[in-house]
């Protein structure tokens, strides 16, 4: 009964039902979470549905209006009841930055946000530049566009701060995403090759860039193509040394959503390799860290054998960025 309430606390952290921030401790309402954080505000517009959503989305520093995010999830076409659907903090956030950096309070038009992993194919099979391993479809991408600036200057200015993904048409809109650090244009997005073909791009994302010693910390899985990926149940948390090496801290066995009792589990679509959780030890020192995980029985020749977290920062105080 004890496994089945860690991961009903994890479900609910990661995927937006209760704020998150304030489940766990009270200490963490003035952590920082992110490294690109806006106001707090957002003011968000979908044509294609006829959605709105203009007022605070965060108070404080890590304390987050569970109404607000509701409304942001359904502009983006996401489904509350799902949380697969459910659009990343980090990508609400980053939006946030985007505009208070652009152009403070302005409108941001939301082309494309969530697409279901069905919608997304359907969008290749039609020739449109949807790529297999999208991230539109773990709500970490939207294609969108910020009246009073360009399109274009959006994409030449995430190109320069070398973070997550953007993707330029020469349009009216702008692709942005928190994946990986990369940038493309029609020209050589490798969309309809084999880029990502038998999950050569999978790769696992934490929830937070900052926690603090005993928090919960949440991962997923993003980028898959190709079902079943069996994942060794025992991930690595190792810390980024000054030289950029990395050391090995300790072995642990993270408590996975679904039930995953083998040596190794199999997963079978993008839900089931999401709301992975772990509770960082209570004395860890603070510093940068990333998360290894590694893959068994592999079916697929170009996935790699294993990933890594980006780095995240553990810290002591509430200031940290």
């Amino acid at each position: 009964m004890k496994q089945i309430h860690i991961i009903t606390i994890i479900i609910l952290l990661v995927f937006g039902f209760i704020a998150p921030g304030i489940a766990l401790s009270e200490k963490t309402h003035d952590v920082r979470r992110f490294n690109y954080e806006g106001d707090g505000r957002l003011n968000l517009v979908c044509p294609k549905n006829g959605l709105s959503f203009n007022g605070r989305f965060r108070k404080g520093k890590a304390i987050y209006d569970k109404k607000a995010l509701n409304k942001i999830n359904r502009l983006f076409g996401a489904d509350n009841d799902k949380p697969v659907s459910n659009v990343s903090l980090r990508l609400i956030e980053f939006l946030d930055y985007l505009e208070d950096t652009f152009h403070p309070g302005a409108k941001i038009i939301i082309a494309s946000g969530y697409r279901s992993p069905q919608y997304n194919a359907d969008l290749r099979n039609k020739g449109r530049l949807a790529a297999k391993a999208s991230l539109h479809q773990y709500g970490m991408a939207a294609d969108i566009r910020i009246l009073g600036t360009s399109s274009k200057r959006v994409w030449n200015v995430i190109k320069k701060l070398g973070f997550g993904g953007t993707g330029y048409y020469h349009g009216k809109f702008v692709h942005v995403d928190v994946g990986p650090k990369r940038f493309w244009d029609e020209k050589t997005s490798g969309v309809g090759t084999n880029i990502s073909i038998h999950n050569k791009l999978i790769g696992i994302v934490t929830d937070y860039d900052v926690y603090l010693p005993g928090d919960m910390i949440a991962l997923r899985f993003i980028r898959m193509t190709s079902f079943p990926v069996g994942v060794s149940p025992e991930f690595v948390l190792e810390r980024v040394e000054k030289n950029g090496r990395l050391k090995k801290i300790t072995r642990f066995k993270p408590v996975f959503a679904t039930d995953a009792p083998s040596r190794c589990p199999q997963f079978s679509d993008i839900g089931e390799m999401m709301g992975i959780g772990w509770k960082l030890p209570s004395d860890i020192p603070p510093g940068r860290y990333k998360i290894r995980a590694c893959f068994c029985q592999k079916e697929w020749k170009d996935m790699p054998a294993q990933v890594l977290t980006p780095a995240f920062h553990i810290s002591r105080h509430a200031s940290a960025k």
